[in-house]
């Protein structure tokens, strides 16, 4: 329902207290003065440093000197006229102080004279003695098409300000822009916007990942919840062709934000295949945000504390939708354990729920090393959209993960023995085959020469791959994963 509905019906039940939880103060001004003109009601607006205006009808003026926050509460409670009040940024002046809450609910309580009080904050929890006599509102945010109109309208300030000049923008960039300015109110939006464009007369996709982490920002997520500034492309990723094309099938999608929209993978594996990278290298396809919930941060040793980080992280990735929710390592905040009296199983109760019930826009992008720590309620249909394995790379792919790494380096694979390279690490990981070449590269820089196969195929000799030292963990989870999972390559 929106905001202006229910704030009228709040007005025509006659709640004598209204909770207006925004940062957009003027929009929630002018929201209120709207409404009391509709009803005929004299309209005030208090604030510390201003005291007590008069809004709405006529010319605005004050009332004279400010008023404490104190006189403001007495100088309401001996109106008799019904009147609208808005408090602005009154909740200082709540803590702690038994008068203020007091001369709130006298005002409350007296039916009869119908004042409505609503207080205007960023952030508002009423005490207890107040939250009976109240009703909790949000600002109504803008929709798509409002955020178009308001990114357009900051496009044509700024060719105003610069004739014979055009703004360029990409139509596909400008409607990724459009869907991660979501979640925000209309003065964040116009803010981010303006400064997208204003940068350097361009949107596009440079653009994005400044915007989302002015969006990460401006939400307040610091804590459990990492904003990934670096994404990754699917170009840096060796192997995994089929997982890539299941990402790439579900972009529109999950951009279209519809019933059936993608809502997240687990990529289960060796440690050291890329399965973090492909987690962030969906981010990066998509054009959306890059979350990262760190699992060891959840857990506090005061008891609900945990459950409740995990709830507060959970609602501020639904904040930043569309956007990635990546999980690395799962297992070690949801596993089967015995010795946190049951804090692991009521994360995991509160993870499940929030996966089964989300409206959508979080893609959840899991990895996990371990299924043996894998709850069985976790792994069942519904909670992911599909479960990938991701093996060691098969030769194929080592050759282009050889690839990917020497370019990364600024060195020319052309100039290596890539098929020798691919045939003489089989069971490496990716990760083994990077730390390979970096080795190698030490090596040919302390012989002062520049780096060659041989260099590379002396420290693969060198290496005792994983699949080697943990090659019974490593069989047993491909024996799980024949038929519980779909390979990623």
């Amino acid at each position: 329902m929106e905001t202006t509905a229910d704030l009228t019906l709040a007005i025509d039940a006659r709640i004598p207290l209204i909770a207006l939880e925004t940062h957009d103060e003027p929009a929630a001004l002018q929201l209120l003065t709207r409404v009391a003109m509709q009803h005929g009601l004299d309209f005030f607006c208090w604030s510390i440093t201003e005291g007590l205006c008069r809004l709405g009808f006529g010319q605005n003026f004050t009332t004279g000197e400010p008023e404490s926050p104190t006189d403001v509460l007495r100088l309401i409670r001996r109106n008799r006229k019904p009147t609208l009040y808005a408090l602005c940024d009154y909740h200082p002046y709540l803590e702690q102080q038994p008068e203020h809450i007091r001369l709130l609910r006298e005002i409350a309580m007296h039916s009869e004279v119908r004042h409505t009080v609503a207080l205007i904050s960023h952030a508002l929890k009423l005490p207890p003695e107040l939250t009976y006599y109240s009703a909790q509102l949000t600002l109504a945010l803008p929709g798509d098409a409002q955020r178009l109109a308001i990114i357009r309208e900051e496009a044509a300030a700024w060719a105003r300000e610069r004739p014979g000049v055009k703004l360029q923008s990409d139509p596909a960039v400008l409607r990724k822009l459009v869907s991660n300015l979501r979640g925000l109110d209309e003065a964040a939006v116009r803010r981010l916007a303006r400064t997208a464009i204003r940068d350097d007369g361009i949107i596009d996709e440079s653009d994005l990942p400044e915007v989302n982490r002015a969006k990460f920002q401006l939400l307040d997520m610091e804590g459990v919840l990492h904003f990934e500034h670096d994404t990754a492309r699917f170009s840096a990723v060796g192997g995994m062709n089929r997982f890539k094309r299941w990402i790439e099938r579900r972009a529109s999608a999950f951009a279209g934000r519809g019933k059936d929209q993608p809502k997240g993978v687990l990529l289960l594996g060796v440690q050291g295949s890329g399965k973090s990278l492909a987690a962030k290298a969906v981010a990066g396809l998509w054009g959306v945000p890059l979350l990262r919930l760190d699992m060891a941060g959840l857990y506090n040793k005061y008891i609900g504390e945990t459950e409740r980080n995990l709830r507060r992280a959970l609602a501020q990735a639904e904040l930043m939708s569309p956007c990635v929710l990546w999980i690395d390592e799962i297992e070690k905040g949801i596993g089967q354990q015995q010795s946190d009296e049951g804090t692991s199983r009521r994360v995991l109760g509160s993870l499940l729920t929030w996966l089964s019930e989300r409206a959508g826009g979080v893609f959840v992008a899991a990895t996990a090393n371990d299924v043996s720590r894998l709850p069985p309620e976790l792994l069942r249909k519904g909670r992911f959209d599909e479960i990938f394995f991701v093996d060691l790379p098969d030769e194929a792919s080592r050759r282009e993960i050889f690839a990917i790494h020497l370019r990364a380096r600024y060195l020319d694979p052309a100039q290596f023995d890539l098929d020798q390279l691919a045939a003489a690490s089989a069971d490496f990981s990716g990760a083994e085959i990077e730390q390979a070449i970096v080795a190698a590269r030490y090596h040919s820089a302390a012989e002062r020469q520049p780096l060659e196969t041989a260099h590379l195929l002396h420290e693969l000799s060198a290496t005792f791959p994983l699949a080697v030292t943990m090659a019974e963990p490593i069989a047993d989870l491909r024996a799980w994963a024949i038929d519980r999972a779909v390979p990623a390559d």
